[in-house]
């Protein structure tokens, strides 16, 4: 850790740290929503789009309604970068397990090269195939593809004559993907963190997860349709929760399959926003919003086939999201002249694949690929335990056959990209960066008298809904003084030592809680959870990538606005302006540099090493807010350094993605000519300012 020698500041060091003087906004009376407003503002965004989404869908016609297919298809596949090659399944059956009236046989079979599936195939033993078939994609509950509730559910269907084929997914049963071998389990223990970590990786080489999850399922319908047991022509899908996701996704675009049945999934983009949030990574496709979709369009793209809604009614997705959009869709079947091939089961319990709607589920299925009537019967079913249920000698794909990861196919997906050419237009457009217009509004919120400064407490707007809270620390004596604009990402009045060093140095400093930091941070993350401290503000950060936006980009365009402030100012030399970023205020602030010329040197401190970095590393914490999609198809952190040219930025103890400080050997191969030791007697020698 750097030491700095700040003696003689101690004394005011200790009376500016008061929070009720230097934190003086969050619990002003005006102000007093402050917390809630970069997840207000990202919601906000969404729902204006949302709203004119569904406004125009109100009026589409028959034929408008037909093209939703491939107009879901299209924005769909490049929010999730496409799908890869078929390649040979290499499919083997590694065991059975027989009963009097089906059997369940255990297999591996590969989505992408040497990329390992493990799944469970239930085979009817009674009448004569070739039977309709389920393809059953699994929720996130434990025990993945030996849950109780599918275990019940497949063994009725191959009961009634259909076969069943259901599967892990990554991050699941057989395929962690984080394996831990001290814990003989997932490093992070629980499969939406896991999923959401590799996402991210996912999302900076310029893909989603979901790409992973959709393209496992059609190479498991590949596989279910090569058996000669399968009757093609009869297929449908079904899945609860995080299966029920994927059911939406795979029936919205696959055209094999022929009639639908999600569990407690669809309801409503709003309805999500206003309630839970966005679910982790593989249920989050990058500008899904601002490409004009929404649930609805799940529905709309499997038109006009058999489409059954399953919900519940104590869900936590909300009911009212799930009634408005049946409504709209049932609507739209009925302008095709297939209402009766829309239906909506709704029941009054909680999140699941319960009995009222294996009920439904099974009448559906009857309906469509039986033309028969089901019996209403569902005999009760000895689980298995999951051990009984491996494909895999260890249970763990990770210790029984290795292979290919999610994070090692990304690490070969960002081997792929030539980067180095970005050009700050791309760069801007990539992070949604729109640089701050109108007259700049500036509030002042009193003055706080030290030895040799003062402290001007104010607030200053962005664009509307957005304001700053910021700290203008002004020497005393005339003159214009070089501005340094300091955002840091534990909030504004983090290191007043700093800043009084830098100010008693004759710099005018503007200490800034760009959105969404410091004084503006969700309150949240008082409870201590891992999703906070893994993910940070997932909610407000995931809202805006889906709307076309990036908080990297947000929180630049903040920084350009405090430079407005700065160079309005008469203590300041506005040809002088200078910018510090540390921890997760560095990469908006490299980036702001990137953007905004009139930073001449920036100084990054703790800041994330780079994006490869964290697609190099297995796992990551508390970085997501930084993330931009797509960067590293473009560039990298370091190429952004070099593109300031003769703009000078000084690296310092730069960051690994898990916070932990770089060893210098490796900065420097990354900075070679920026990197500065974290030892110095003063900030300013430190900073280069």
């Amino acid at each position: 850790m750097r030491t700095i020698v700040v003696a003689l500041l101690l004394a005011a060091t200790a009376a500016a740290q008061d929070p009720s003087e230097l934190n003086f906004l969050s619990n002003h009376t005006d102000y007093r929503n402050l917390r809630s407003m970069l997840p207000d503002y990202t919601k906000q965004r969404a729902f204006d789009l949302l709203d004119k989404r569904r406004a125009a869908s109100a009026n589409w016609t028959a034929a408008e309604i037909a093209g939703r297919k491939q107009y879901l298809r299209e924005h769909m596949l490049r929010g999730i970068g496409g799908l890869p090659e078929r390649t040979p399944l290499n499919a083997r059956v590694t065991g059975v397990i027989d009963r009097e009236d089906y059997r369940i046989e255990k297999l591996v079979f590969e989505s992408r090269p040497n990329f390992f599936v493990t799944a469970n195939l239930y085979l009817p033993k009674r009448g004569k195939g070739p039977y309709p078939a389920v393809l059953y994609p699994l929720g996130h509950e434990e025990g993945a593809k030996a849950h109780v509730a599918w275990q019940q559910m497949l063994v009725t269907l191959a009961r009634n004559g259909y076969v069943g084929l259901a599967w892990d997914g990554p991050g699941q049963g057989e395929r962690v993907q984080l394996y831990d071998p001290d814990f003989n389990a997932s490093k992070v223990f629980s499969s939406t963190l896991e999923h959401t970590i590799l996402g991210i990786q996912t999302l900076l080489v310029g893909d989603a997860l979901a790409q992973y999850y959709i393209w496992d399922g059609m190479r498991a319908l590949d596989y279910l349709l090569s058996r000669p047991e399968v009757d093609p022509k009869r297929v449908a899908c079904s899945g609860n929760s995080g299966g029920g996701t994927l059911t939406a996704y795979l029936s919205a675009l696959d055209d094999r399959i022929q009639v639908a049945a999600p569990s407690c999934y669809i309801t409503s983009w709003r309805r999500l926003l206003e309630t839970i949030g966005p679910q982790d990574a593989e249920q989050c496709i990058p500008n899904w919003i601002s490409d004009g979709l929404d649930h609805e369009d799940f529905l709309l793209a499997f038109a006009p086939k058999p489409y059954l809604q399953l919900s519940a009614i104590r869900d936590f997705f909300s009911i009212t999201g799930a009634r408005e959009t049946n409504a709209d869709a049932t609507r739209a079947y009925d302008r095709l002249g297939a209402g009766d091939r829309m239906r909506f089961f709704q029941a009054d319990d909680g999140h699941g694949f319960t009995k009222p709607r294996r009920l439904a589920a099974y009448a559906w299925f009857d309906q469509w690929l039986k033309k028969a009537e089901h019996s209403g019967l569902e005999e009760e079913v000895l689980p298995l335990r999951e051990e009984e249920l491996y494909c895999t000698p260890t249970g763990q794909v990770a210790t029984s056959l290795g292979g290919e990861t999610v994070t090692t196919l990304n690490q070969k997906r960002a081997k792929q990209f030539q980067r180095g050419q970005a050009t700050a237009e791309q760069i801007a457009k990539l992070i949604d960066y729109h640089q701050p217009a109108g007259a700049l509004s500036v509030k002042p919120f009193g003055t706080l008298a030290r030895s040799g400064y003062r402290i001007e407490k104010l607030v200053y707007e962005t664009e509307p809904g957005i304001v700053i809270p910021a700290l203008l620390f002004v020497p005393e004596g005339g003159g214009r003084h070089p501005g340094v604009l300091y955002v840091d990402g534990a909030g504004k009045a983090a290191r007043v030592a700093d800043l009084e060093a830098l100010v008693k140095a004759g710099h005018v400093v503007l200490s800034i809680d760009a959105r969404g930091l410091g004084e503006t941070r969700i309150s949240a993350f008082q409870n201590g959870s891992d999703w906070f401290r893994y993910f940070g503000d997932w909610n407000s950060g995931m809202t805006a990538i889906m709307t076309g936006s990036t908080l990297t980009g947000q929180r630049a365009a903040d920084i350009s606005r405090g430079l407005d402030v700065l160079s309005a100012r008469p203590e300041v030399d506005a040809s002088r302006l200078y910018g510090v970023g540390v921890e997760a205020g560095g990469v908006p602030l490299l980036h702001a540099a990137v953007l905004d010329s009139r930073l001449r040197k920036i100084a990054l401190e703790r800041s994330l090493l780079s994006y490869q970095a964290v697609v190099d590393a297995r796992i990551h914490r508390g970085l997501f807010e930084q993330v931009v999609p797509g960067a590293l198809k473009l560039y990298d952190l370091p190429e952004l350094v070099r593109m300031l040219g003769q703009r000078s930025a000084v690296v310092i103890d730069a960051a690994s993605p898990l916070g932990q400080p770089v060893p210098l050997a490796e900065s420097r191969k990354q900075y070679p000519s920026a990197v500065r030791r974290a030892a110095a007697d003063s900030i300013v020698a430190l900073y280069g300012f």
